[in-house]
């Protein structure tokens, strides 16, 4: 009578729904689940029992490195369909997700992620460089032609294309900025220059974009002057603490993806910078990947390969941050799975260029960037990650006191594009 492993016993309490089909490295077979409508047939086929045992000793950064390292392999690499099946059986929405881990465990994780949190001026450059300094040509392989967004698209439908949907994120944000003529924009983690380059194409505006990646700032300037708009925007390679110093004030910020960087550390000095950047009558738009729940702990795979230093905020601790430094959240909205849809399109580009990222890199850096897609996509759609948009403003008198201004505007800007 065949043994029954460890691992086996894990997964069957974990995947009921769907198919998994372990090959385990001495030809044993064994099959997890049942098929079932709207839930994928996953088959995989480990190398050695060191492989499972490490996934045994550590879920998150085992799985993800036995397939990095060749170790775990999965019929047709459908690393989408494992990170689906495993988070569709247990999703966020329908109570309490399984545990996976000691209490000891997960105090321990806390702490790790309280400790990236101390992301410091002279560390948060180097965490930067880590993900954004690895190549713009990557980025230019996956992500929208026009505007290099890195970012949440806005699906005002799914009938679209990645570029229009970007388009669409552009607009979507524009109006929420309430715009005038003259103002001086700031552009917080501006990347390769997208939003700023729209802002300053669709509005009598000035920006200030700053970056901690010399790869963006680079690209970003180049992008602007294609675009006939470097006369209006300023790049900058500067950590966001560094400009009140300065005496630098601004009509409207705008970030995007940022304050995902920042650290838990770091929220309340964030936020009184943004202040303190604000004129009286300032208006801020915050875009930020977000947590359903409260706060939690950034994952071990996450933490050591993609964003070290970064952190996914609750938005409760987003906003009583914020509350500190008497910013007004005038406007949130939650973009429930908006990111799902770009994650999966950015998934589908890069299996199209497959070949084109091995040869930059190698089969393990591609079999990583994938992993990390296809669980960003999960975590989306059955898991506890949103977007948070959170509008601010100082003073309570600035903005129209009904929301039809930002339809009306975001309106306008599609139709003018």
């Amino acid at each position: 009578m065949p043994k029954i492993r460890l691992l086996d016993r894990l997964l069957s309490r974990v995947v009921r729904k769907g198919v998994l089909e372990v090959t385990h490295s001495d030809g044993t077979v064994v099959r997890h689940g049942t098929e079932t409508e709207g839930f994928p047939n996953v088959f995989i086929r480990f190398t050695s029992d060191a492989a499972e045992r490490r996934i045994l000793r550590n879920p998150s950064l085992g799985a993800a490195e036995t397939f990095m390292d060749g170790q775990l392999i999965i019929a047709n690499e459908d690393v989408m369909g494992l990170a689906e099946l495993f988070r569709a059986n247990g999703p966020w929405d329908h109570g309490r997700e399984p545990d996976d881990g000691t209490a000891l465990k997960k105090v321990g994780e806390k702490l790790v992620t309280a400790i990236d949190g101390i992301n410091r001026a002279t560390r948060a450059k180097k965490n930067i460089a880590h993900h954004y300094d690895i190549g713009n040509a990557l980025y230019q392989l996956f992500l929208d032609k026009d505007h290099m967004q890195y970012s949440c698209a806005y699906w005002p439908s799914l009938d679209i294309t990645l570029e229009q949907a970007q388009e669409a994120k552009l607009a979507h944000i524009a109006a929420k900025l309430d715009l005038a003529p003259g103002q001086r924009i700031l552009d917080i983690g501006c990347g390769w220059g997208g939003m700023a380059i729209y802002l300053a194409k669709h509005a009598d505006v000035r920006v200030h974009g700053i970056t901690l990646s010399e790869e963006q700032l680079a690209l970003a300037r180049v992008r602007a002057q294609e675009a006939g708009v470097a006369d209006r925007i300023t790049f900058e390679l500067v950590d966001y603490r560094a400009l009140s110093g300065r005496g630098e004030i601004y009509d409207r910020i705008v970030s995007v993806g940022m304050f995902e960087h920042v650290g838990q550390a770091q929220f309340d000095t964030y936020f009184r910078e943004v202040a303190k950047l604000l004129t009286p009558e300032g208006v801020a738009l915050i875009h930020t990947i977000g947590r359903f729940g409260g706060p939690g702990s950034t994952d071990a795979f996450t933490r050591k390969y993609i964003f070290p230093g970064g952190y996914i905020p609750a938005l409760s601790e987003t906003l009583a941050a914020s509350e500190r430094s008497r910013l007004i959240a005038t406007d949130v909205e939650n973009l429930r799975l908006h990111y799902a849809f770009t994650l999966r399109e950015w998934y589908k580009r890069c299996q199209d260029n497959k070949a084109a990222i091995v040869a930059l890199y190698d089969e393990r850096f591609y079999r990583m960037w994938t992993f990390y897609l296809a669980g960003a996509t999960a975590a989306f759609e059955s898991g506890g990650m949103c977007n948070y948009q959170i509008q601010y403003s100082r003073n309570r008198r600035t903005l129209p006191l009904t929301r039809g201004y930002m339809a009306e505007a975001e309106a306008a800007l599609l139709a003018s594009n």
